[in-house]
């Protein structure tokens, strides 16, 4: 059976397709929302805009690579978190798309949130069919999420710890488009980053599984204004983050001792996050970078399990 998932959030438009048989990604389609050089972003009527114009377009790609006349159920993030309260007018156009996919079909649609995606994602990647089936530590950290997660699967998702101020990825954009990157900046930042060999001890702002993340903004300006290198200042941005994660991980293993940990989301794909908190965390899971940033990836995979499930 193929299942298709769509993903409309306020960084990409996304489609893809799993193979409930050979358990496998066949196909995914990506368009990342257009924001002018300077900008942090887009307004959600912007976004809503692109995804609308974006999306006929992208299944016209899909379907030169996929028989979409084979696909059995449709998925869609239809809101950010699963949690009350949870919604943001972008997830309008994919749950539009979706929808009218289903019912032309006659095929079942399954409503899931972006989060949950991000965590299929991340379990599927881990190539560890039962993180699915038992519980786990995820820690969610993007533009818009820095969330420390309890996780049943992707079914059941409890935040243990979170940013109280800015997230992860607003810090690491911020500092990028004030060095003159283009909104999202992250591998801009990480490619940058990589260039300075200093010993950095980045300062860090953790109570517990609870973590503040507007002072590292403050941090990297008062570097640049010091005469510290860009590469030193992307560098000092992204340990900062990396040493944020881990004290939070460790304050929640103290609490829920021996669960695996899995890192999702963008920022957790920046190789040099990654290498630092492997080396103090070994074990975790990290993401590779087509399963990591916002897709419809673990949409298509939740929509295969709750299809199964029925």
């Amino acid at each position: 059976m193929l299942t298709l998932g769509f993903d409309t959030s306020n960084y990409a438009t996304s489609l893809a397709v799993y193979d409930t048989c050979s358990k496998e990604v066949v196909c995914d389609k990506k368009k990342f929302l257009p924001v002018r050089p300077g900008q942090l972003g887009l307004r959600q009527s912007d976004a809503l805009f692109h995804h609308t114009a974006a999306l006929p377009g992208l299944l016209e790609e899909l379907a030169a690579d996929v028989d979409l006349t084979k696909v059995e159920a449709v998925g869609v993030s239809a809101r950010p978190r699963p949690v009350e309260g949870s919604y943001m007018p972008c997830f309008l156009a994919g749950i539009s798309a979706a929808t009218a996919f289903s019912k032309a079909r006659g095929i079942p649609l399954v409503q899931t949130t972006h989060q949950q995606g991000h965590i299929a994602a991340a379990l599927y990647a881990s190539k560890d069919e039962s993180l699915f089936d038992r519980q786990a530590l995820v820690f969610h950290v993007s533009g818009g999420t820095t969330d420390l997660l309890l996780c049943h699967g992707a079914d059941r998702v409890e935040c243990i710890g979170t940013s109280t101020d800015l997230y992860a990825g607003q810090a690491v954009d911020r500092v990028g488009v004030r060095l003159g990157f283009r909104f999202p900046a992250g591998v801009q930042v990480s490619e940058l980053a990589a260039q300075c060999t200093e010993r950095i001890r980045p300062k860090a702002s953790v109570k517990g599984t609870q973590c503040s993340l507007s002072g590292l903004e403050n941090q990297c300006n008062q570097l640049l204004a010091a005469g510290k290198s860009e590469a030193y200042v992307c560098r000092y941005c992204l340990l900062c983050i990396a040493e944020t994660a881990y004290k939070m991980v460790k304050a929640a293993l103290e609490m829920h001792p021996g669960l695996p940990v899995v890192f999702a989301g963008g920022v957790m794909s920046s190789d040099i996050i990654q290498k630092e908190l492997s080396a103090r965390l070994p074990g975790a899971h990290f993401v590779p970078g087509r399963f990591s940033s916002d897709n419809a990836i673990g949409v298509a995979v939740l929509t295969a399990r709750e299809v199964a499930h029925d």
